[in-house]
């Protein structure tokens, strides 16, 4: 989970714009902020689960504004494998 923050640090606004919608369905936070969130069942704060394979791609839900993160081995392997989701090549308007 260390390194998840680490990473969304990294990123430029545009890439944490995706990031945010990739996992919440949305490219904005909340106007009240991340306790504002909203899921398919009402508020719903975002959530991390340790979830997988080190070899699986992360996973979102964004209807409960949760990221299944697997147990990669290393912050360069996390990095590696949020590259390749496709949340780095959709448009946020």
């Amino acid at each position: 989970v260390v390194w998840f923050w680490q990473f969304v640090r990294s990123l430029d606004q545009v890439k944490r714009s995706r990031l945010l919608q990739f996992v919440t369905g949305t490219c904005r936070v909340p106007v009240g902020g991340f306790s504002e969130l909203i899921g398919s069942t009402g508020p719903q704060l975002f959530c991390i689960e340790r979830v997988g394979k080190e070899n699986w791609l992360p996973r979102s839900h964004t209807c409960f504004n949760r990221l299944d993160l697997p147990p990669y081995r290393s912050y360069e392997q996390l990095a590696e494998k949020f590259f390749l989701t496709p949340y780095f090549f959709i448009n946020c308007i």
